[in-house]
């Protein structure tokens, strides 16, 4: 290494070394925030994430399911919801059987559609879809007073899924706020009840 390189060298690694630090520090930060606003624990809340993440790689790991389908897990307080496209009634089960035994799942709504995978473009409209519900759950009706961000919503071929822990009030003012949002073409309820 010449002279002249060993300065910068010296001024770039910790430079480097840091960068995984920035992420971890984001993302510490971001789910921090989300736990002020969220009625579940910060160990609940860890748990869902884990689900996520363990259902994610059993999936990649299973070369079938990985290659033929589109599969999203989402998890809030235990129940595992699990959304996306399948070929076959048989992957669709699969699927399920690899999530149930998870450790801290509870229940399992298995929404998987037997179809191909969808397109770019209906997932981007479904992307549309959770953001217009997310705006339109602020100025609902009845959730006056409580924090719309107690609320997961989730968008899969213009099924609209709601969960969360919730008062009974706030769920169905969440339903007829999301109802109407254009581009919904069903709304499911996946909520648990606080009364």
């Amino acid at each position: 290494m010449s002279p002249t390189m060993r300065p910068l060298l010296f001024l770039l690694l910790p430079a480097l070394l840091l960068q995984g630090c920035a992420a971890a520090i984001v993302t510490g930060a971001a789910t921090t925030a989300g736990v002020a606003h969220d009625r579940r624990t910060t160990g609940t809340v860890i748990d869902d994430q884990n689900v996520e993440l363990l259902a994610a790689k059993a999936y990649f790991q299973d070369a079938e399911l990985n290659d033929q389908a589109h599969l999203n897990v989402t998890s809030f307080n235990g129940v595992v919801l699990l959304t996306g496209e399948a070929p076959t009634a048989a992957l669709r089960a699969r699927a399920e059987e690899l999530v149930r035994p998870l450790p801290k799942v509870r229940r399992v709504v298995n929404e998987i559609a037997i179809a191909s995978p969808s397109s770019l473009a209906t997932r981007g409209s479904d992307t549309l879809i959770t953001a217009k519900a997310k705006t339109a759950l602020f100025s609902a009706d009845g959730l006056v007073g409580s924090d719309p961000l107690h609320i997961k919503l989730v968008t899969e071929n213009g099924s609209l899924y709601l969960m969360g822990v919730v008062r009974r009030a706030e769920a169905n003012a969440a339903i007829e706020s999301v109802r109407r949002v254009s581009g919904v073409q069903r709304v499911v309820n996946v909520f648990e009840y606080l009364d």
